[in-house]
């Protein structure tokens, strides 16, 4: 994070007068105010990522425990785990843009600490399925913190802030299960003696750090740097949008975000606790009902805030491209979409497919701590890919070009890994077509897992490059457009999981790799290269027209 990207736009490399913009980002450099911001933020983000995916390691420590937990009720409570993510981080977008990412972060980590306590605490499973529910709204941090990060590094460095942020925020997912296991079985069970509640004690551990660190992020940042003032929104409205075609873009994409929710319910209704479904065929067709009225009220909502703003025209200053917002709401479902659902069933993929290679006692190499190791591996690069694809994105002399680049690469990679396997016989007990490996021997596992790690690189680079060009959008909506592309991943991360479930692990890469095809060309010819994408210093800044509702304050 030392090197100047290429000047291709012709900016010059004047530094800010505030902050020493030009100035390459040192991340160990405390000194800067803007470096020490950008760990604060990752940590928080780790944060809530920590707690968000604090329930499948310790999954099957709560089964042991308790009496009456059932395979059936981890089911639901991992759906229950990502019902709320979509409409949160909508929502947690349009807070960032009225209140600022300060106040934003701070009050959800302290909010959401007190639904991952309740959880941990909780004896029956209405109050679990409650809890987590209003727990999945913790997801949303992601969000919040590309807002920050945004406020903190001109153009020039966005790309590479921007991927370290999130490529070590989203590392808490994957430090979640490899310490919670140990901290509720060795610390609170083996050294405290506390044992079946051990589990309890640290879930809510994590939840009590959660809500403190909460407090405390408010008192060790600032929204911008002194001598800049942070525009903000009178009210948390929809999107503002700058033509009649793009209101009707923006209202049509908004579909699918209320779509994966009814997907979310189907599902759910079709899950048995003790021989019964959780959801009967009335219930659901209320959250059907009520999920439409959401829509419609939605929809009323944006024409109010939209048409009489429309009417009365658009400066040519406060226009932006919308279809750069739906083509990197693209981007993060066939990226952050696939490397949710991936996770979900990397582990079991290697284990069946590989059951067969055995070593000479005629024991299987590919056990379930092998074929863990390997799916971790997928979520471990994100350390060093996703930072890598926002770096790639500042150097490379056009962000548009880079971000197909990548795209391509995870049409590539997902269809490399769709040949890990071969179809053979006929369809196993779940009535999908049984797979082995494509070729036999050791030297096809480790070439199975170079394509897995090869996949991980595009899709989590894919991340981090996209991620460098949502805040050149449209700068004073950064929020609003993470949201709607933060949504997105969820939406593909639901989409992708439900039909993963309806078919075999080969088929399922090779759908991953259509979408993404899907996603290349959407962003081939909807994307703009961002104007000024690689400016020194801040643009932008100040009022905003009072005609868009917006007011500035000092931070």
């Amino acid at each position: 994070m030392t090197d100047n990207p290429p000047e291709s736009n012709g900016q010059p490399a004047a530094t800010n007068s505030l902050t020493g913009d030009a100035q390459p980002p040192r991340l160990l450099d405390f000194q800067q105010e803007r470096i020490r911001v950008l760990h604060f933020t990752w940590i928080a983000f780790f944060m809530t990522f920590y707690v968000w995916f604090n329930l499948a390691p310790l999954a099957t420590t709560m089964r042991n425990s308790s009496e009456w937990l059932t395979k059936e009720h981890i089911k639901v409570l991992l759906i229950a785990n990502v019902a709320l993510t979509i409409p949160a981080r909508i929502v947690v977008g349009a807070l960032i843009d009225r209140f600022g990412a300060r106040v934003v972060f701070s009050w959800l980590m302290v909010t959401m600490s007190v639904p991952a306590i309740v959880f941990a605490f909780s004896n029956t499973f209405t109050q679990m399925l409650i809890s987590r529910l209003v727990l999945s709204c913790v997801g949303a941090g992601f969000v919040v913190g590309i807002k920050m990060v945004a406020q903190w590094f001109p153009p020039k460095y966005i790309g590479r802030t921007e991927g370290f942020y999130a490529g070590w925020g989203n590392f808490g997912s994957a430090w979640a299960a490899m310490t919670l296991p140990w901290v509720a079985i060795t610390v609170f069970d083996q050294w405290l003696g506390l044992g079946d509640d051990a589990w309890r004690w640290a879930m809510a551990l994590n939840g009590l750090v959660l809500g403190i660190y909460g407090v405390m992020y408010y008192f060790l940042v600032s929204d911008v740097p002194e001598g800049r003032t942070l525009a903000k929104t009178k009210k948390a409205e929809p999107m503002m949008l700058t033509s009649y075609w793009d209101l009707a873009q923006y209202i049509f994409w908004s579909i699918p975000l209320v779509g994966a929710l009814a997907l979310l319910a189907w599902r759910v209704s079709t899950v048995k606790v003790d021989d019964e479904v959780v959801m009967s065929q009335s219930a659901l067709y209320v959250v059907y009902a009520v999920l439409v009225l959401v829509f419609v009220v939605h929809v009323i909502r944006t024409l109010q805030v939209n048409l009489p703003y429309l009417k009365a025209g658009v400066p040519e200053d406060e226009k932006y491209h919308f279809g750069s917002v739906v083509a990197l709401n693209s981007t993060y479902f066939a990226n952050f979409g696939a490397e949710l659902a991936v996770v979900s069933m990397l582990p079991a993929f290697y284990e069946n497919v590989f059951a067969p290679l055995t070593n000479s006692a005629g024991q299987p190499i590919v056990t379930a701590t092998v074929a863990g190791f390997v799916a971790a591996s997928f979520a471990f690069v994100n350390l060093v890919a996703r930072p890598l694809g926002g770096y790639l994105s500042d150097k490379l002399p056009n962000r548009k070009r880079t971000m197909l680049g990548y795209i391509f690469g995870i049409v590539v990679g997902f269809a490399l890994m769709a040949f890990i396997a071969k179809w053979v016989g006929g369809v196993d007990e779940d009535g999908l077509r049984s797979l082995a490996p494509t070729f036999d021997g050791i030297t096809w596992l480790v070439i199975a897992v170079v394509f897995t790690v090869l996949a991980s690189v595009f899709v989590q680079g894919a991340e981090g490059a996209t991620f460098a060009i949502i805040p050149m959008v449209n700068k004073r909506m950064t929020g609003q457009v993470a949201g709607m592309a933060g949504a997105y991943g969820n939406v593909g991360a639901v989409v992708y999981l439900v039909i993963f479930s309806l078919v075999d692990a080969r088929t399922f890469f090779f759908i991953l790799a259509g979408g993404a095809l899907v996603s290349f060309v959407i962003t081939l010819f909807m994307l703009e290269e961002p104007k000024d994408a690689y400016a020194a210093d801040f643009d932008g800044d100040g009022e905003m027209d009072p005609s868009v509702g917006a007011s500035s304050t000092k931070a």
